[in-house]
């Protein structure tokens, strides 16, 4: 129960960082590109691979500390960096095809899911 409290307080920490983070970004380069996600999920990615590394190779952090960060922090921050890592630990293991097929169907997935949601709050809405 102790660790379900930390992540939870860790996705409140990451969330609020994702918000102010995501907000500030287009303001100092422009929104004409999603810069905020763009900079949230390559920062998200680069950290979840800090921790995992830290926490599980090299066993330099506790393993509540790292599901705190990872799950927690991270996971609230951007769900991207989970992603990432898994596809990043595909590869180091030689399972090519699945890193390949991951990044195909999480895209195109998300992508269609976004394009049906959009179209049922359309339906929905009676627009």
């Amino acid at each position: 129960m102790a660790r379900l409290l930390w992540i939870c307080v860790g996705s409140a920490v990451g969330g609020g960082a994702r918000y102010l983070l995501s907000g500030w970004i287009p303001k100092v380069l422009g929104s004409a590109f999603p810069y905020g996600t763009f900079a949230v999920n390559v920062i998200g990615s680069f950290l979840i691979a800090v921790v995992m590394y830290a926490g599980v190779e090299k066993a330099l952090i506790p393993p509540t500390v790292r599901l705190a960060l990872a799950v927690g922090v991270l996971g609230g921050f951007t769900t991207y960096s989970t992603f990432s890592y898994e596809t990043m630990k595909s590869l180091q293991d030689g399972a090519w095809g699945i890193a390949v097929v991951n990044v195909l169907v999480t895209v195109l997935g998300c992508l269609g899911a976004c394009l049906l949601g959009w179209a049922a709050a359309k339906w929905v809405r009676g627009a």
